[in-house]
């Protein structure tokens, strides 16, 4: 069916118009409203309907309510563009922390009614589960990348020695344990959007149980404005453990190995670069 088609088919709204916006679509119902349209492969409308409304808890970041969804077709509520500034980021890092202490029954757990084949972007992701973040992370958010990323060329014997030699020292590296945190688990920039009512929504999650250090390495990764304003308001409400910022090229292990699979070698070798920088 054609996304209009489809939307009419989820909502059970009629549909005056559908058009294309880079990789979704904005669709007009019948009743004036207007909402968002996004394809994917099998199981990732299910695994991104299921985070977006996981990730909807009193005092955290707005994320945008779910209409429905198929097979491949999620339907969402239409957030207006806006601005951010240092008052807003501040406010998003306060309802990150909230965010992170609503928990997860252990690392690698999937929302409620989410599949345990997860997605990160475009790539698949294994929800496994286990109670100890050091292996698990190891195992299923670095190794299972630093393979696939091995095989495709993208890393090459120096630096999987590197990424290897980080994962055999994972103990000593993780900082102090913590329980599961509730993540967003792909929050670079671009799926922080800057609300025209003047929030910051979250946007495309890989909602998963994880470290909380993770999404806020990941939103470090590739710039975001006003980082340091989020960092402090995160700060007011739960502040990291000593030795958080050593700890940030560890945790940005995962999303750049992601990034190395899906787009090539330039992420590969910064990949590399964060395991020597995580082992020091």
């Amino acid at each position: 069916m054609s996304p209009a088609e489809s939307v009419a088919a989820i909502t059970g709204r009629p549909v005056r118009a559908a058009t294309p916006r880079g990789v979704i679509w904005l669709v007009e119902l019948g009743d004036g409203r207007t909402v968002v349209a996004k394809r994917g492969e099998s199981g990732q409308a299910m695994a991104e309907a299921a985070g977006l409304r996981w990730l909807r808890v009193p005092g955290g970041p707005p994320a945008p309510r779910v209409h429905g969804h198929d097979e491949h077709w999620l339907v969402t509520e239409h957030i207006p563009a806006g601005r951010t500034d240092g008052a807003a980021a501040e406010r998003l890092g306060r309802e990150l922390a909230v965010l992170h202490a609503a928990g997860a029954p252990a690392f690698g757990a999937p929302p409620p009614g989410g599949p345990q084949q997860g997605w990160i972007g475009a790539a698949p992701m294994a929800n496994v589960t286990t109670s100890r973040w050091p292996q698990w992370y190891a195992e299923h958010r670095v190794l299972r990348y630093l393979r696939i990323a091995v095989d495709r060329g993208a890393v090459d014997a120096a630096g999987a020695r590197a990424v290897h030699r980080a994962c055999e020292r994972i103990d000593e590296l993780a900082g102090p344990a913590e329980p599961p945190a509730r993540l967003h688990g792909d929050l670079w920039s671009g799926n922080v959007h800057a609300g025209a009512d003047g929030r910051v929504w979250l946007l495309d999650p890989a909602a998963h149980g994880g470290h909380r250090e993770t999404d806020l390495a990941m939103l470090a990764l590739f710039g975001y404005p006003h980082l340091q304003r989020v960092l402090a308001g995160y700060a007011d409400v739960a502040p990291l453990a000593p030795g958080w910022r050593a700890r940030v090229p560890l945790h940005q292990l995962f999303p750049l190995l992601v990034h190395a699979v899906l787009f090539g070698g330039g992420y590969g070798t910064r990949a590399a670069a964060a395991a020597r920088a995580a082992w020091g």
